[in-house]
């Protein structure tokens, strides 16, 4: 890891405090995500192990900008989930939003494939049949906003085989 990788994961883990990720400290998932986006860089893993401070903890755009530059924040702001009344009205407006994206705030869009991946891995390991169907009956809109052709293609190739067939496919 580099320094700025080290740091990112500091701030991350003080701002989660003591969230869990299911029965582990929360640290599990975002080290989970940034092993998968890390593959692609240093940045990349920087803005995995930020990619839920703002949506889940007191931290802000503003912090994150300040300590990590404005490239990272922006895809912090990406990665956010948007305001809704559930689930499924946040997912839509931000599938919207991660839809627009271009340039090289597509390192975002790498992140998210790497989060989902992670979330479908986790589901599967601790057999959270429940969690993968939801994330298997988002994957069409998800792919449709966030997929962009040679970003990422292992990830998203294993993030549609855990998430095809039915429950038995994914041996959940």
């Amino acid at each position: 890891m580099s320094l700025t990788t080290d740091q990112a994961r500091s701030f991350a883990i003080a701002a989660h405090g003591e969230q869990k990720y299911g029965d582990h400290p929360y640290s599990y998932h975002l080290d989970a995500v940034a092993a998968i986006a890390g593959l692609y860089g240093d940045e990349a893993g920087v803005v995995a192990y930020l990619h839920d401070t703002v949506e889940d903890t007191n931290a802000t755009l503003a912090e994150i900008e300040n300590q990590f530059g404005t490239k990272v924040a922006a895809c912090v702001a990406l990665l956010t989930d948007e305001p809704g009344a559930n689930r499924k009205e946040r997912k839509a407006k931000t599938y919207a939003k991660l839809a627009k994206v271009s340039g090289p705030t597509e390192l975002a869009l790498l992140v998210k494939v790497a989060d989902r991946l992670a979330n479908v891995r986790a589901c599967v390991q601790d057999r959270k049949a429940s969690l993968w169907e939801i994330y298997r009956s988002e994957q069409t809109a998800f792919k449709q906003a966030a997929y962009r052709p040679g970003l990422c293609e292992p990830q998203w190739a294993e993030l549609d085989q855990l998430l095809a067939g039915g429950n038995d496919n994914a041996k959940i």
